[in-house]
């Protein structure tokens, strides 16, 4: 195709357009007016700058549920708060992040993603004593602080102009933070002193703006091209899969086809796998199905896109597999337990999990943070 002046003008503008698409939002500059927002809280309320008009300075953090490093600092800041309202310190927490543009590999270190309503889950759980804001749908307030990462602190004066940005400490395992700079911000600004180092930078994971879905999709569409396969397994290997003599937590479930809550449960316990198998857990399963329907057992574990470990039972005895599984088990499917490395059932449960409950099992044991 004969490529005209006009042509080439008109591709220039329209790349040009797409990387400013991509390009992210810059930090507000120091001495800046706080932008006003209105955003929906996890208590129900709508927040914008007037209620906070009365504090003398404004503490403004970006943070989120998922980030390994953010829940590293969820107890700092809730210590801050307790430590500087009585000050006249406000605080707000809001997360930026918008949940379709996370994908699943990167909720390894938590049980909770960054959706509104798991938002209102981690706030009661962890009784967060400061608004917690949620940006992830729109992200325009987001989009004119301009944080980079989580957490990611702004402070204001009481004419709500920026006085620090940056990181609120410079050490995740509290033990070893030797700079308070966030702490260090907010006495200089109560006391009308500059502060001394006004802009850190701060360390954690990325926005996630929602440019970033493509890539969600895209990892999507690859997961969806593993292979899914199975193997036949007698007792006796079942036992030896129990025993666990690897480095990897196994969580282990034992369904059937003609099960209606394991064929239910089955997304989730997908799901899972995919958030943790980065890590040292690997998601076992085994169909109880009789063996002469495997082509039926495959045929269901391809779309669910099972491309974790998949068994079927290859013997008739289903007291030989209880006992190979778990003693405990009282014979109702599905049947799920979590074994730790070397042997030794840490969670076991009957019947369609409580999916929460599985990953907060899951993640305490293996660490929610990677900066211990």
């Amino acid at each position: 195709m004969k490529k005209t002046w006009g042509w080439v003008l008109l591709m220039g503008i329209a790349l040009g357009m797409a990387g400013m698409a991509a390009e992210e939002p810059q930090p507000l500059e120091i001495g800046a007016a706080a932008p006003d927002f209105s955003l929906p809280g996890v208590d129900g309320k709508t927040y914008s700058l007037k209620d906070f008009a009365d504090a003398k300075v404004l503490a403004v953090i970006f943070t989120c549920n998922h980030c390994p490093t953010a829940q590293a600092y969820e107890g700092r800041i809730l210590q801050l708060v307790k430590d500087y309202s009585p000050k006249g310190v406000a605080f707000v927490a809001i997360s930026p992040n918008d949940p379709l543009a996370l994908r699943l590999d990167e909720l390894g270190y938590t049980d909770l993603s960054d959706s509104f309503e798991e938002m209102k889950i981690r706030a009661k759980d962890h009784q967060f004593n400061l608004p917690y804001l949620y940006d992830g749908e729109k992200q325009e307030m987001s989009m004119k602080y301009g944080p980079v990462a989580t957490p990611h602190a702004f402070v204001f004066d009481k004419e709500r102009k920026l006085q620090y940005r940056g990181r609120i400490d410079n050490n995740e395992n509290e033990a070893k933070a030797t700079s308070f700079d966030l702490r260090n911000a907010l006495e200089a600004v109560l006391a009308g002193a500059p502060v001394p180092i006004d802009t850190t930078r701060p360390f954690g994971c990325s926005v996630k703006w929602n440019d970033k879905r493509d890539s969600v999709k895209e990892f999507m569409e690859k997961l969806a091209r593993e292979e899914v396969k199975i193997q036949p397994i007698d007792a006796k290997a079942i036992a030896e899969l129990v025993k666990n003599p690897s480095e990897n937590y196994r969580l282990i479930n034992v369904w059937a086809t003609w099960c209606g809550p394991c064929v239910a449960e089955f997304p989730q316990l997908v799901e899972i796998n995919r958030m943790y198998r980065h890590r040292n857990v690997e998601l076992i399963t085994i169909s109880a199905d009789d063996p002469k329907d495997g082509e039926k057992v495959l045929s269901f574990l391809k779309k669910q896109q099972a491309s974790n470990t998949n068994h079927h039972y290859s013997g008739t005895d289903k007291d030989a597999l209880m006992d190979a599984v778990d003693t405990q088990w009282a014979g109702a499917i599905p049947h799920i337990i979590l074994v730790k490395p070397g042997g030794g059932i840490i969670y076991r449960h009957t019947g369609e999990i409580d999916p929460l409950e599985v990953k907060r099992t899951i993640v305490e044991q293996i660490g929610r943070t990677y900066n211990k």
